[in-house]
């Protein structure tokens, strides 16, 4: 069996189920430039009257579905009924998620290198968006006085 690099996953919310085009063509590039390879996606949400709704990628729309199946989107089955519903409970009413799994492409042969010297990872954990900004600006300010 083939080593892959790290993996990692993401929920990602949308309130008011507001998808915007720019998405998949963003992804693809990623894909293009075999930075990631999706390993997994699926979609969940809830409509205005709380009524949960899963989506696996061979259930959407066809063209949706083409367009992902295009850009190498697999479908592995990672992530279970439990997974879809206990991300859909966290949604608001009239809101919707993607979960998306990924293994980043870019990193396999450190990551292999590491494995093979014997290193074990410990820890590791990705930082908020909001609070590497907010870090950077203190910093800013902070070299302006």
């Amino acid at each position: 069996m083939e080593e892959i690099g790290p993996v990692d996953y993401a929920i990602i919310a949308f309130p008011g189920n507001q998808f915007r085009g720019e998405i998949a063509p963003a992804i693809a590039e990623l894909i293009e430039n075999e930075t990631i390879r999706v390993i997994d996606i699926t979609f969940v949400g809830k409509n205005a009257a709380g009524d949960v709704v899963t989506m696996e990628l061979t259930e959407l729309d066809p063209q949706v579905q083409s367009a992902l199946e295009s850009i190498g989107v697999e479908v592995s089955g990672l992530f279970n009924e439990e997974d879809l519903l206990a991300a859909a409970e966290e949604l608001e009413p009239d809101s919707s998620a993607v979960l998306l799994v990924w293994e980043n492409v870019w990193a396999r042969k450190v990551a292999q290198a590491m494995r093979d010297a014997g290193g074990v990872l410990l820890d590791f954990e990705r930082l908020p968006h909001e609070v590497v900004q907010a870090a950077r600006e203190w910093a800013l300010e902070q070299a302006a006085v």
